[in-house]
């Protein structure tokens, strides 16, 4: 944990950033967030899990950030508010501001001629600009990424080390790429012929909205024909293939290892767990919860959580359940025969 911001704040001015109740010492002073269990006296925490009353009570921590049924949980000063969590995340932000850093050209970047780079922009060392590419106001561009040709990036953005965006693509204001981003590569397209495959070119681009997230070694594939689209505020976790064509809804939010097909259509303000899977092709609406290791494999027309992964087991207990699996039409045709026996019988008596 980071001990040591620089900067400390009020109870007080954090309540008048941000909103709240404030109960307490307004004048209490904060330099950093916390856990319960790790806690000082300049430490803010929050709660909203009655699971860990016990850290709570026993915290010692400076002041407590917590949802409004949970305002009475403890009498340590408190900020009370509607969503705990996403205030503890703007304090966060607040304590820990991304390292400044010099607008300018490293002398070891090689920029094209033609390029547009803004005056407040940062360009580190072994960086490649390509051809028009256009670089807006405070952006950083971090050591040894590479900006083909004609990409254009918005303000404030972020680009850590060792990205690749392919020629074309266009990147929004204050998006975040982590380090091994592959933004626009070749979509997975090829046809058969006779037994051999035969590339099909990848002619659409890239297009990321404002306030996108995405992290490390995920991959968003350039469209096959028309363009891969992730619209605003998206968050992507790491290791994420994003395939050609696909198109995911502002506000949506994808943990670690999902895979998307080819031309998958995501609605607004949807989410899919961890190792979950979509097929190609396939439209999701808005405000759909994909459960994590979950295969989707048609569309989803109602908003709403959709589960498909098997609870784990003892090896043996899955084996037997996966035999019965195998044998499932074989019992549903049993089953019917005996509901027919039944019927029969039913008729006969009466």
């Amino acid at each position: 944990m980071n001990s040591h911001t620089g900067q400390k704040y009020s109870l007080g001015d954090l309540v008048t950033r941000f909103g709240g109740e404030l109960l307490g010492d307004a004048s209490i002073q904060i330099r950093q967030v916390a856990s319960l269990e790790r806690a000082g006296l300049e430490h803010i925490c929050f709660f909203s899990d009655v699971r860990y009353r016990s850290q709570l009570q026993n915290t010692s921590a400076g002041a407590i950030i917590l949802g409004r049924k949970e305002r009475n949980e403890t009498a340590l000063p408190r900020i009370i508010c509607d969503n705990p969590y996403a205030y503890f995340a703007k304090v966060s932000s607040l304590l820990n501001p991304e390292p400044a850093t010099m607008p300018g050209i490293h002398p070891l970047a090689v920029v094209d001629d033609s390029a547009t780079i803004d005056s407040s922009a940062s360009i580190g060392a072994f960086v490649v600009v390509g051809k028009n590419v256009k670089v807006g106001v405070g952006t950083v561009i971090g050591p040894g990424c590479h900006i083909g040709d004609n990409v254009s990036i918005g303000d404030d953005a972020r680009l850590y080390a060792s990205i690749v965006v392919y020629h074309d693509c266009l990147i929004g204001d204050r998006v975040i790429l982590h380090s091994g981003v592959v933004i626009g590569a070749d979509g997975f397209g090829f046809a058969n012929d006779e037994g051999r495959w035969v590339k099909i070119p990848q002619i659409g681009r890239v297009l990321i909205g404002n306030d996108v997230e995405i992290g490390a070694n995920t991959t968003i594939d350039r469209g096959a024909l028309e363009d891969t689209v992730i619209e605003d505020g998206v968050k992507l976790d790491n290791l994420i293939m994003v395939a050609h064509n696909v198109r995911i809804g502002a506000h949506s939010a994808m943990a670690g290892c999902v895979g998307i097909a080819g031309s998958a259509k995501i609605g607004n303000r949807c989410t899919v767990g961890g190792a979950g899977m979509i097929l190609g092709h396939l439209e999701i609406v808005d405000g759909v919860n994909v459960s994590a290791g979950t295969l989707i494999t048609k569309s989803i027309t109602k908003p709403g959580t959709y589960t498909s992964a098997m609870p784990f087991s003892k090896h043996q207990d899955w084996l037997k359940n996966a035999a019965h699996l195998r044998h499932m039409d074989k019992i549903v045709e049993k089953i019917r025969a005996l509901e027919q026996k039944i019927n029969e019988l039913e008729r006969k008596k009466s």
